[in-house]
């Protein structure tokens, strides 16, 4: 009986794998799920069993999910498209009669207006009426959302965003892996919800304070009206629809709709989370 994780061929599946090989889960038992499955060609060659499943393919679905104990269901990336998406694993895991669902929701999915949350809302309530166990790992923002951006920013020798003086619990995709990982490992974990976050939560000015620091000259964040950031990133070449989204996601940040205290993360994964200046410093390091 093994564990499906979907969406492998993504950073956050395989690190999930990784996670789980390093808890002692056989390779054998684990079923690395994804479309490009030349991108996890080498996790076969490490015995982890490799299968084509793409979210628009509901026979490719059934045949990545048989046999499966437990599912790792990583919600997709295509925006607008993904209820669907989602809803096709989840009519295969039930046919199935697979024991676990464990969905990669949003962090505070029930009370958040980001436009973001209204597909994972939508999923959760799927996920409810389906009758399958399900376990909802509530992920908040990833600090590579913002470190990935480092070297833009010591170009302009500004940070930009709509977020105003909010506060985003963030942290790493391999914090939010191995918070996966021991779920899908642990036993009686139906019905629970985990709002998964970083430990300390800061502001984009904060994100700012620490870039400069760390490259030692003064990087600035300039907070915008949610259209003209949605403007400078099309000037950049974010597709509109997506820079909307972002803008968007920065307004709920400063209504605090990605602050989490919880602790359920450093709870799961058994240590501290990743540390903004820790994840900042390992960026530049590597710029």
């Amino acid at each position: 009986m093994s564990i499906v994780i979907t969406g492998a061929t993504g950073q956050l599946g395989r690190y999930v794998i990784e996670a789980l090989l390093e808890r002692g889960v056989p390779a054998q038992d684990i079923v690395a799920a994804g479309r490009s499955v030349e991108k996890i060609a080498d996790l076969g060659e490490r015995g982890v069993r490799v299968r084509r499943m793409d979210y628009a393919d509901a026979a490719s679905v059934a045949e990545a999910l048989k046999g499966a104990r437990k599912v790792l269901l990583i919600s997709g990336s295509e925006v607008g498209q993904r209820v669907e998406q989602h809803r096709r694993v989840i009519e295969a895991a039930k046919a199935e009669g697979i024991e676990l669902v464990a969905y990669t929701s949003i962090a505070n999915a029930d009370t958040s207006g980001m436009e973001l949350a209204a597909e994972h809302r939508a999923t959760e309530a799927i996920l409810q009426e389906s009758g399958v166990p399900f376990v909802l790992l509530r992920n908040g923002w990833y600090l590579e959302n913002y470190t990935d951006q480092l070297p833009g920013a010591l170009a302009q020798g500004a940070i930009a965003g709509s977020a105003g003086d909010g506060r985003v619990s963030a942290a790493s995709r391999s914090d939010y892996a191995h918070g996966a990982a021991a779920v899908l490992v642990a036993e009686g974990q139906a019905g629970r919800v985990y709002e998964l976050g970083g430990d300390e939560p800061f502001t984009m000015a904060e994100l700012a304070t620490e870039i400069s620091t760390v490259a030692d000259r003064t990087i600035a964040y300039r907070d915008l009206p949610a259209q003209e950031y949605t403007d400078l990133l099309v000037g950049v070449g974010v597709p509109q629809a997506f820079a909307e989204v972002l803008a968007d996601s920065d307004l709920g940040i400063a209504r605090g709709d990605l602050l989490v205290s919880s602790g359920d993360l450093c709870t799961l994964i058994g240590r501290p989370t990743t540390t903004l200046a820790e994840a900042v410093r390992s960026a530049a390091a590597s710029t």
